[in-house]
């Protein structure tokens, strides 16, 4: 029996990945009467075509399906509703997400009031993490120089606030790498913001200039992977090699349930 990992859909179709190879013309069901006919591939993608309206598959995926918790917090002692909610951002307002933008797990409402009562101002940001964060950078990324896509959004209001913001001195924190993508991807220059809805493939690596974000609040990444190079690209290579070290030699927990750091 395949395992199906749900990335995305349009008016017709469902993109997925597979732990095995499906034959195109083949069915695979999830219930009796609910099943996805396979219709094309794309490299490691699948396109489905469902056998209800798409514009269903929430409910379907609610009804049937499990939450994909990476493979590596497999031996955590929560289990069940505990690890959901545990795995859920605390800023979580909109399904489309293919995984929990990780730093955003440092974060409680409690954390949150007490920032705000210090007198930091949070603004939100719509994310829609990709599966492309996890994955090592392709040779092809490298010589194209752009990333793997992601949907995010943000609205005039919450653009007008972070340019007056950013030009009235104060520091502009990201948390986590997704934000910072989204953020430099809709920075203009000279200190503004742009209301924007849509993708970005930014791919920020050593030597990109950042034009907006100030700092980062961010987990410890895997190796080979687009996180890496982008936190390299903000505080140094070196500087980020010996913060690891560091984090490895004193016992931190890493990725997703783990530690992580405040870069400046």
């Amino acid at each position: 029996m395949a395992r199906i990992l749900y990335l995305g859909n349009d008016e017709k179709y469902v993109s997925a990945l597979s732990d095995r190879a499906l034959r195109i013309g083949s069915r695979v069901f999830v219930s009796p009467r609910r099943s996805f006919l396979v219709v094309g591939r794309q490299n490691e993608t699948y396109t489905l075509s469902p056998s209800f309206p798409a514009s269903n598959i929430e409910s379907v995926l609610h009804r049937f399906g499990t939450v994909p918790f990476p493979p590596y917090i497999a031996n955590t002692p929560l289990s069940g509703k505990r690890l959901r909610d545990a795995y859920q951002s605390v800023f979580a307002r909109r399904s489309g997400s293919v995984a929990a933008p990780t730093a955003s797990l440092h974060f409680t409402k409690r954390l949150l009031r007490t920032l705000e009562r210090s007198g930091v101002s949070i603004r939100y940001v719509t994310l829609h993490v990709g599966l492309g964060t996890f994955l090592p950078v392709r040779e092809e990324q490298l010589q194209s120089g752009k990333l793997h896509r992601e949907r995010f959004s943000i609205d005039a209001k919450t653009a007008s606030f972070l340019t007056a913001a950013k030009k009235s001195g104060r520091p502009i924190i990201a948390v986590g790498t997704t934000v910072t993508r989204a953020l430099e991807s809709a920075a203009k220059g000279g200190g503004r913001i742009v209301e924007r809805s849509g993708e970005t493939d930014l791919f920020i690596r050593e030597g990109y200039r950042f034009s907006f974000v100030d700092g980062i609040v961010t987990n410890f990444h895997v190796p080979k992977s687009s996180l890496l190079m982008l936190v390299s690209a903000f505080a140094g290579r070196k500087r980020i090699l010996s913060a690891y070290e560091s984090a490895i030699r004193d016992g931190f927990r890493l990725f997703s349930f783990g530690d992580g750091m405040l870069l400046l």
